[in-house]
Parts: structure tokens; sequence; C-alpha cells
């Protein structure tokens, strides 16, 4: 099967504080050896409305792209 999306990022999410849904920010919080975990902020008010997981390698920290000099 033919694969139409890699990645999905939300624009906007419900958020309980405004009460409707609001437009999102991504917050990058953690990088893990096996991907990285996001945030999403509600552009009103601040609040944490979701999360999402990437899983694959991790940004300059994947396994063999970052190396201590010799």
């Amino acid at each position: 099967m033919h694969k139409q999306f890699d990645q999905l990022q939300a624009s906007h999410l419900y958020c309980d504080k405004c009460r409707r849904s609001m437009p999102v920010r991504q917050r990058l919080l953690l990088i893990l050896p096996d991907g990285e975990l996001y945030d999403y902020l509600c552009q009103g008010c601040g609040n944490s409305v979701g999360s999402k997981s990437d899983r694959g390698p991790a940004g300059p920290f994947a396994k063999g792209v970052l190396r201590r000099p010799l």
C-alpha cells in the first residue's frame, strides 16, 4: 500500500479554557532515543491542549549523526 501522509500536524484543537476550537502552536518537549515528543499549546490562552510523538530518528541526536571528536 502506498503511504499518502508521512506526518500530520494539527493547526486547530479544542481548548477547554477558551471553550472553542483554537489555533495551536507546536512546542518540542523532549528528544528521546526513539523519537521526539511535542506539546500543542492554545495560541489564545497558552493552555496545553494535546501532545504528539514522532517515532524515528530524533533530529541531531539520532544514532550516528552527532559524534564526539576523537
